[in-house]
């Protein structure tokens, strides 16, 4: 089993929407620009998005997309298949008939544990919410809350201030 570009896309497109929605409506535009994606293949994708209710358009100047629910309440199972994402280790597709099994129920012998792992995959999927990993994101990027106050530490001691020894610019070097 195999997440093909049609899953990891709309993953990715999804990361980069909610980190910039804030801001407005997000172009495809833009999110073809930041990642790489062809802007004909986000459209496909954010139609299925928007079908699924997963996002929202907005028309018009300034216009794009925004989320249609909380970050929170949209896991990566829901957008792998509102992209037609097939989640699927069995050899069957899910149908029940193995080709080329010799079994009389038409399953292969390994059929229950490539079905088991596609009902783990679903679950786990389903577990990750689109917040998650925009906070892991945000942790791996480096990037600081707004609520937090990058001057004091933990503990919430103020960090010493740092003076520059010479001229911050080329037009205080005269003075």
């Amino acid at each position: 089993m195999r997440l093909t570009t049609k899953g990891r896309f709309a993953v990715t497109a999804m990361i980069d929407l909610t980190l910039r929605q804030e801001q407005g409506p997000v172009t495809l535009a833009g999110i073809s620009q930041r990642q790489r994606i062809s802007l004909s293949y986000l459209e496909q994708l954010f139609g299925k998005l928007r079908r699924h209710e997963i996002v929202e358009s907005v028309r018009g100047p300034g216009g794009g997309y925004n989320l249609a629910r909380r970050a929170e309440n949209v896991t990566v199972a829901d957008i792998v298949i509102a992209v037609d994402e097939p989640i699927d280790a069995t050899q069957c597709g899910g149908k029940g008939t193995c080709e080329g099994t010799k079994q009389h129920d038409g399953h292969c012998m390994t059929h229950e544990l490539w079905a088991t792992l596609n009902q783990k995959m679903v679950e786990y999927l389903d577990s990750v919410s689109l917040k998650d990993l925009v906070d892991q994101q945000c942790v791996r990027e480096g990037s600081v809350s707004v609520l937090r106050d990058r001057r004091t530490d933990a503990a919430g001691v103020e960090a010493p201030r740092v003076v520059p020894k010479g001229p911050n610019s080329i037009f205080n070097l005269a003075g």
